[in-house]
C-alpha cells in the first residue's frame, strides 16, 4: 500500500489504500478533485488541476512520476460540458509517450459535487536484484 503523508488520516479514517504495487504496475484508487478541507469545487476544470495532484503525490511517494503513467481512465458526469477542460489540463501535464486513455460518463460519482474522477496505472519498474 503507498500512502502519501498528506492522505495518512484519510486512509485511517476511510481504509482505503491510495495506491497498491502489483510487480513493476502500481494501480491507484479513484482520485476526485475535493480540497483538503473537503469542499469540492463548482468546475471540472479545478477539480480536475486538484485531483491530478493528488495523482501526482501518490506517484512521487512510490517513486514514479507522470511519466509513470501508463492507462489513464478518466469518469465524468457531463462529459460533453467538461471534457475540454479536462482534456486541456491533461494535455498540460502529460508527456509522450502518452497514456491510454478512456473517458466514460456516469450517472454520478461518490463524492457530492464530484464532476470528473480519475483511474491511473502506472508502469514502475522495480531495481534489478543482479544491478552493480
Amino acid at each position: 500500500m503507498i500512502v502519501p503523508k498528506a492522505l495518512r488520516d484519510a486512509v485511517a479514517a476511510s481504509g482505503f489504500s491510495p495506491a497498491v504495487r502489483a510487480g513493476d504496475f502500481l494501480f491507484l484508487t479513484g482520485a476526485t478533485g475535493g480540497r483538503a478541507d473537503g469542499t469540492m469545487p463548482d468546475t471540472a476544470a479545478e477539480q480536475t488541476d486538484i485531483a491530478l495532484a493528488k495523482v501526482l503525490e501518490i506517484l512521487r511517494t512510490a517513486g514514479g512520476t507522470v511519466g509513470s503513467v501508463v492507462e489513464l481512465t478518466s469518469y465524468h458526469t457531463d462529459i460533453d460540458a467538461d471534457f475540454s477542460a479536462v482534456d486541456t489540463r491533461l494535455r498540460a501535464i502529460l508527456h509522450e509517450p502518452l497514456p491510454a486513455w478512456t473517458a466514460v460518463e456516469v450517472a454520478r460519482l461518490r463524492r457530492p459535487g464530484a464532476r470528473v474522477e480519475f483511474r491511473i496505472v502506472a508502469h514502475l519498474p522495480q531495481p534489478s536484484e543482479t544491478a552493480p
